[in-house]
């Protein structure tokens, strides 16, 4: 199985690029088989893009208002 360990939404060229990090474990033992794997997609679905939206806007009006 895949597990999530991290991952980042990065606007590149006005675009939004999500890049993530994953373990892959073992189903049966619960052993790494491998870890800090990479991936990444541009976002192109149109509810995941108001999902980043809502992220951001929640940073700005609770996180970067002084």
């Amino acid at each position: 199985m895949k597990q999530l360990s991290s991952f980042m939404v990065l606007n590149i060229d006005g675009g939004d690029r999500v890049t993530y990090t994953y373990n892959d474990i073992n189903d049966s033992t619960g052993e790494p088989i491998s870890r800090n794997n990479k991936g990444n997609f541009y976002v192109v679905d149109d509810e995941l893009r108001e999902h980043i939206k809502a992220i951001r806007d929640f940073i700005k009006d609770n996180k970067l208002n002084d």
